[in-house]
């Protein structure tokens, strides 16, 4: 079978697929209509709203609800928020799924301390919505099974058929789909960092999260980067003091920065970068209902 129709297609699904990340600039592939996505992360986040239990202290929330809204208005992008604490003190995560819906579980708290490392986190986590990578991530996975799939039905032997499957398969996840989650990490961390800068949040308080948090993955293990979906602790970190200067161009302390919004509609080119802005401390920790 002739693989010609099939490259030219994938060609020009690829050309009309591209688009651009707010921030960044980065050249994406996205097979997906955003609308999907935002109905794909609604039911996820249904779901595993069941499964977990939502915490009912006030403190937490009142931060979560506080710092969240702060990150919201600082993206210009007009979802429907919403931010929920989830009470699981061995689960050091958070997530934000596309539209805009984010949760915190009480296992990180401990790692973030106060406001502005919380919204590290946040500003990190809403950065993969912003970005769109869950789209891009599908999209990725759909163009390399479809490649995949033509290199099979070229095959004329079964077994040969089988065996390029399996060896595009394992290729596909180590030199392409992997090193792609990375980049997408290392991109959520800058537009992360710009964003806490802009919701009045000093980023330097995202360099002391990640390395109390490298200090946190010494006590788990990891596997090495080449095979991991984040960046290794050291090269996360270093890329952190390397973007910082960018961030510190967008700080504006909060007393000075735009009001808390939870939405607003789209003020993508708000928050120019800031000059000679002074760094503010960060507010103090929520303390834990016992």
């Amino acid at each position: 079978m002739n693989l010609r129709p099939w490259l030219l297609a994938s060609a020009v699904l690829l050309f009309t697929a591209c688009q651009t990340v707010p921030l960044t600039g980065r050249s994406q592939l996205l097979l997906l209509g955003e609308g999907e996505e935002v109905r794909m992360g609604l039911r996820s986040y249904e779901d595993i709203l069941k499964k977990e239990k939502i915490s009912d202290d006030p403190a937490l929330n009142a931060q979560l609800q506080r710092v969240g809204k702060r990150i919201a208005a600082a993206t210009g992008k007009n979802y429907q928020w919403e931010f929920k604490v989830v009470e699981n003190d061995k689960a050091i995560n958070a997530f934000c799924l596309p539209g805009g819906k984010v949760a915190v579980y009480t296992g990180i708290l401990p790692l973030t301390r106060d406001d502005a490392g919380l919204a590290a986190v946040v500003g990190h986590e809403v950065a993969h919505a912003i970005a769109r990578h869950g789209g891009e991530r599908m999209s990725q996975q759909m163009l390399v099974a479809g490649l995949t799939a033509a290199v099979v039905v070229s095959a004329s032997d079964s077994r040969k058929a089988n065996m390029y499957a399996g060896l595009l398969g394992a290729g596909a996840a180590v030199g392409y789909l992997l090193p792609y989650s990375r980049l997408q990490e290392s991109e959520a961390d800058r537009m992360g960092l710009i964003y806490m800068a802009k919701a009045g949040y000093d980023p330097h308080a995202a360099l002391a999260l990640w390395q109390r948090m490298a200090e946190e993955s010494k006590r788990e293990g990891k596997p090495p980067e080449f095979l991991s979906t984040h960046p290794a602790d050291g090269t996360r970190i270093r890329q952190i003091q390397q973007w910082l200067p960018e961030a510190m161009g967008y700080y504006v302390p909060h007393s000075e920065a735009a009001p808390e919004a939870a939405s607003g509609g789209e003020r993508e080119k708000a928050g120019e970068p800031a000059k000679d802005a002074a760094r503010e401390g960060a507010e103090k920790p929520a303390k834990r209902r016992k």
